[in-house]
């Protein structure tokens, strides 16, 4: 009988044993479960009023995140990776000089354009910032985009990030990017991470990145870019880069839209292009926008002319038909305009 009992309080014990032991095991997958989610969301936040409340509003439901690169033409916007909602049309900087710039980005936000386009080698982050902060358009609404470059910049980035946020003057900056690849690009991409979990940052991308570049870069990374920007036009229409950058649940931004210095006229003038317009009654730049964004790619047409700059938000009354999507895909001729 002794052994009996012996026996049966030694099975007892084995069974308590192993109860404590799943309920530790049960306990620490919680555990684990909780803190990924914790780092999941932290790293989704959505777009914030200021940097100093840079994750107050809730992350992305699973029906938005369905819809992360997906144009959204009611609302003019895109979900990003990050998070964030950015603007499907807006103002490219380049070239435009402190009052230019100044002037052109209160045309846009005046006439309802919020995405904007800037870098440090444009020399005119700070008019960027001034024309925002003199604008009666709150400021979370308004996107802005800017970049460092290679050499310095990627060789020292803390204070190459640093001093955007001071040009700026805007609080945070909706996305950076690296201009293009370059010595120690991965070391200013960690940097710019760094500066996202601070909330001074809310998105990353990358500018003029290709395939090949993107196949070396991406893997040592911690953050997915939320955009690749190219040059992008109907004579260099990047067919084969697009897709490949859109399935990595990246999105595409396209400067250059018109053909770039030396070669609008000639883009503007071409008698496809033209033909469209005409049936729609638009010009042949609203077309080239147009046939962007069908495409799933975001517009930043430069200009300093506000006629023009209204002209190229007014995009979303018309829709160009397959048939015409697939005559402007005929016009590639991979003629790449810019030597990045």
């Amino acid at each position: 009988m002794k052994r009996i009992i012996s026996s049966l309080l030694l099975l007892t014990l084995a069974f308590g044993s192993v109860a404590c032991s799943n309920n530790s095991e049960s306990e620490s997958v919680n555990s684990e479960l909780s803190q990924s989610t914790a780092v999941s969301s932290s790293s989704a936040t959505s777009k914030t009023e200021s940097s100093s409340d840079k994750s107050t509003e809730s992350v992305p439901t699973p029906s938005e995140t369905a819809n992360i690169g997906e144009f959204d033409f009611e609302r003019k916007t895109v979900m990003l990776n990050s998070g964030y909602e950015m603007p499907i049309m807006g103002l490219g900087t380049y070239s435009l000089s402190d009052e230019e710039c100044y002037n052109s980005v209160t045309a846009l936000l005046e006439s309802g354009g919020r995405l904007i386009d800037t870098a440090y080698m444009y020399g005119n982050e700070a008019a960027v910032g001034r024309a925002i902060r003199d604008s009666d358009v709150p400021r979370e609404d308004i996107f802005v985009i800017t970049k460092i470059y290679p050499g310095e910049q990627f060789q020292n980035p803390e204070k190459a990030i640093q001093d955007a946020l001071d040009k700026l003057d805007i609080g945070y900056i909706d996305m950076m990017l690296l201009h293009h690849p370059g010595e120690n690009d991965v070391k200013a991409y960690l940097a710019m991470e760094k500066f996202v979990a601070d909330g001074k940052i809310h998105s990353l991308g990358l500018s003029n990145f290709y395939i090949e570049e993107l196949e070396e870069f991406l893997p040592q990374v911690n953050i997915t870019p939320a955009l690749v920007q190219n040059e992008i036009h109907p004579y260099y229409q990047e067919q084969a880069v697009v897709p490949y950058i859109q399935n990595l649940g990246i999105v595409v931004q396209g400067w250059y839209p018109f053909g770039g210095r030396g070669h609008t006229s000639e883009l503007l003038g071409d008698e496809t292009l033209n033909e469209i317009a005409n049936a729609h009654k638009v010009t042949a730049a609203q077309v080239i926008l147009r046939w962007n964004l069908q495409r799933g790619v975001v517009v930043i047409p430069g200009s300093s002319n506000p006629d023009h700059i209204r002209e190229n938000l007014d995009i979303f009354g018309f829709e160009l038909s397959d048939s015409e999507m697939e005559k402007i895909a005929e016009l590639n001729r991979d003629e790449k305009h810019d030597w990045y």
